[in-house]
């Protein structure tokens, strides 16, 4: 049987900043500019969450896209969205919300959540800007 990706792409609204506590003051503004203004700044971020395995010869999907969407919508979307990432997102605690850490945090959750196998992580913080991760 051929494996086939699967995506579904959902959007959140939160905010951030970018501070490290290894780090001074002049050494955080000098490495994050503007994303460490004290009381944070926001994003529209765009997440796709790719998984893969073989089609159900029965149904032909590999994945119900209601029920990844359930439990991406239940396990990431429903906890960050218009939230401050640093201050009340549990799993974000004691981590540097970067596009990176957020990916890779996403993915822990995801990875024990999911009944297929996660292939990746994509988190867009602007059109631009993104950070992929694939568990590695």
């Amino acid at each position: 049987m051929p494996v086939v990706y699967v995506t579904r792409r959902m959007h959140f609204s939160a905010a951030h900043r970018l501070h490290s506590d290894e780090l001074d003051a002049e050494a955080n503004r000098q490495l994050y500019g503007l994303c460490n203004n004290p009381l944070g700044h926001g994003h529209n971020y765009e997440l796709e969450v790719t998984v893969c395995g073989e089609p159900d010869p029965a149904t032909g999907m590999v994945i119900d896209l209601k029920v990844l969407k359930e439990i991406i919508q239940r396990h990431v979307i429903d906890l960050v969205d218009h939230k401050h990432l640093n201050h009340e997102v549990d799993f974000m605690a004691g981590r540097i919300p970067t596009a990176e850490n957020i990916a890779v945090a996403i993915w822990e959750i995801l990875v024990r959540q999911l009944p297929i196998r996660l292939h990746e992580v994509k988190l867009y913080e602007t059109e631009r800007n993104l950070a992929v991760y694939r568990g590695e």
